[in-house]
This record gives structure tokens, sequence and C-alpha cells, in this order.
């Protein structure tokens, strides 16, 4: 047994890579976040030096979770913990009085309803990146316009139009239709954000109430202000 670990949390997913450090009580000691551009090994690998770095030879414990930690946790005899299990102890544990867990990840989206006796039930859309970080990632570039900019520019629109989240092609369509008819980017880009609200609520709940004290979590939802303020 090691006396006093710290704990490491590594979190891969199909588009970022996060690492956190706390010591035994939970206080963050360390973390850090940023696109992996499919650089995995490569993200992972500088993640641990800089850790490796900054904590030198102290003990430490690590746990992997993420859609692409699985195979490095297999690869390396790390232990795993599926991200939805994770989100949901850490709300638990942390958050309480939480029914609803929105979750906007790079390639898929996920409701978690925490339901009073305990039990959770799970709602995720994985078959397609329509409503997820991917879907806005390709409307900035159909706008032309660097991903991280988008939110400036949604807090500037006038008017929402109807945008299809749910199919990437439709979208597309969709957008290129108000590019032509010279709709301009800040309305543009509030009617993206307005779409991915429009397919959470709608389409992934699955007719499931959207219960309130509601949490929001995910790269989108955490680094776009203007997607929260569109739900």
């Amino acid at each position: 047994m090691i006396a006093n670990p710290y704990r490491i949390g590594l979190d891969v997913g199909s588009t970022t890579a996060k690492i956190v450090v706390t010591d035994i009580s939970g206080k963050v000691l360390f973390s850090k976040y940023e696109r992996h551009h499919a650089n995995i090994i490569e993200t992972v690998v500088s993640f641990l030096n800089e850790v490796s770095e900054q904590f030198k030879n102290h003990p430490v414990v690590v746990t992997v979770t993420g859609s692409i930690g699985m195979g490095l946790a297999e690869r390396f005899g790390l232990p795993f913990i599926q991200e939805v299990v994770a989100a949901t102890e850490f709300v638990k544990k942390v958050h309480s009085g939480i029914s609803t867990i929105i979750d906007i990840g790079g390639e898929d989206a996920k409701i978690v309803y925490l339901k009073p006796d305990g039990n959770t039930d799970l709602r995720m859309n994985g078959n397609c990146a329509g409503g997820t970080g991917a879907f806005i990632d390709q409307m900035a570039m159909l706008l032309d316009v660097p991903v991280e900019d988008m939110d400036a520019l949604a807090e500037k629109s006038k008017c929402i139009y109807p945008i299809a989240s749910r199919c990437g092609v439709f979208s597309k369509t969709d957008v290129q239709n108000l590019i032509s008819k010279n709709v301009g980017k800040p309305d543009i880009a509030a009617s993206v954000f307005h779409a991915v609200a429009v397919q959470t609520v709608v389409t992934l709940s699955h007719g499931c109430e959207i219960a309130p004290k509601i949490l929001f979590c995910g790269g989108p939802l955490t680094f776009i202000p203007g997607l929260r303020k569109a739900f």
C-alpha cells in the first residue's frame, strides 16, 4: 500500500485530453486541458512529463477515463473507469441536489438523470456527431472563423434561424443557404448554438423531463458561454 499518494486522473476523449492531480483529501494540485489533434500518445506523455517535473518522486496512483482512454488503460495496464460513471459519482459527491447532467463532448452528447432513489438513467448520442463539439467545429469552418471566435460572434446576434443539428449533412446545407442569403455570421453562430440546445433538449432527452438542478459539463459547455446561454 502506497502511503499518501497523489491521485492522477487522466481523461482522453475523442478530441481533447485532460489531466488532474489531487492530494488524498481531493485538493487539486495540478490540472491541464488541451486538444490532442489525434496526437494522443504525445499529448499524454507531455502531460505526464509535466506532472513528473512538478511533483518529482512523490508516489502516485493513476486512473484513466474517456472514450480513447480505455485503449490506453488496456495498453499500459492502468485502472479504467467509464466516463459517465466517473462524472456521475463526482457530481453525487460534490454537487448535491443535481437532478440532470448535460454533457456535450467532442463527438458525443449525454444526458444523465439522477433519480431520487439513487439510480441513474442515461441518454446518449454516440452514433452521430450532430449536436456535439465536432458539429460546432464544422460550422465554424463553414463560416471561415476560428471556433474560438464563435462565442463572440453569437453575442452580436439579432435573429435565430433554424438549423438541423441532428445530421451534419443537413446542417451544412442549412448554413450554406444562410450564407448564400447574406445572413450575418453573428446570427449564424447563435443559430448553431441554438441548434445544439434543441438537439439536446428535444431529441437527446427522448421525451424525459430535464428537471432542475441541472449541471452542464463537457468542453463546449465549459468554454462557450453562448452555448450555455442557448439552453
